[in-house]
């Protein structure tokens, strides 16, 4: 189970390339927070793990740590389970919010929409052809009880995680890199899509059927209740957007 959700982690701290190490270091933590794959109240990896899982020195890993704290996002705690831990709560949901980021991403919105589509439905098949171990699945069906125990202020990140652990379980680090790059794209928008009992109560049945296709190893189904899934997802976006 620890292994798995550090190939979660792995997804979003991903090794720093820019000329910029500061503010791309700044930004690969803040990526994690919004996608929630570290959450309100839970501890980032150490400072020494962090610093190599994003090839950056120690220094330039804590003066990112500083700015974060700063602004509010992080906080430093000391003594034997002490660490940096994460301060920030997702925004409620907010339709004009909603608006502002579909206007931010422009033109880019469709193609964010359509990349998502194949990485996430690509993963889901592939993950269904792939002989799961027991913790594999085990952590499959932990990412979807999370998700359908959520209350509504927790929901966002569970179903999140729930979507990156499927791309984790495709055994491709590049893919599930990719599916976390096409989400943190749409991140914003889809956190600010207003929470509706009945679209959380589809979503889960949607995730429902997602998992008992992959576990069956029934590529073809998981296929369909992925794509499914991300097409009614784009679907209330678009509607609520007008």
């Amino acid at each position: 189970m620890e292994a798995q959700v550090d190939r979660q982690l792995d997804s979003v701290f991903r090794p720093v390339r820019t000329g910029n190490a500061f503010e791309e270091t700044v930004e690969r933590i803040l990526q994690a927070i919004k996608l929630g794959v570290v959450g309100h109240g839970d501890r980032l990896p150490a400072e020494r793990d962090l610093a190599v899982r994003l090839n950056v020195s120690r220094e330039t890993l804590r003066e990112a740590l500083r700015s974060l704290q700063q602004a509010g996002w992080v906080e430093a705690r000391r003594g034997r389970y002490g660490g940096t831990f994460v301060t920030y709560r997702l925004p409620a949901p907010d339709v004009g919010e909603l608006r502002r980021a579909a206007r931010d991403l422009g033109a880019e919105l469709e193609d964010a929409l359509t990349l998502r589509l194949v990485l996430e439905v690509g993963a889901a098949e592939l993950a269904a052809r792939r002989e799961l171990t027991e913790s594999q699945q085990t952590y499959l069906r932990q990412r979807l009880a999370d998700a359908d125990g959520a209350s509504p202020d927790e929901y966002r990140q569970c179903d999140s995680r729930f979507h990156l652990a499927i791309g984790e379980l495709t055994g491709s680090p590049s893919l599930a890199a990719g599916i976390a790059e096409a989400r943190i794209r749409l991140n914003d928008l889809l956190n600010a899509i207003p929470m509706l009992g009945r679209n959380i109560d589809h979503a889960s049945d949607q995730h429902r059927a997602m998992t008992r296709a992959i576990l069956a190893g029934d590529a073809a189904a998981a296929r369909r209740a992925t794509e499914e899934h991300l097409e009614a997802t784009a679907a209330l976006l678009r509607a609520f957007l007008g």
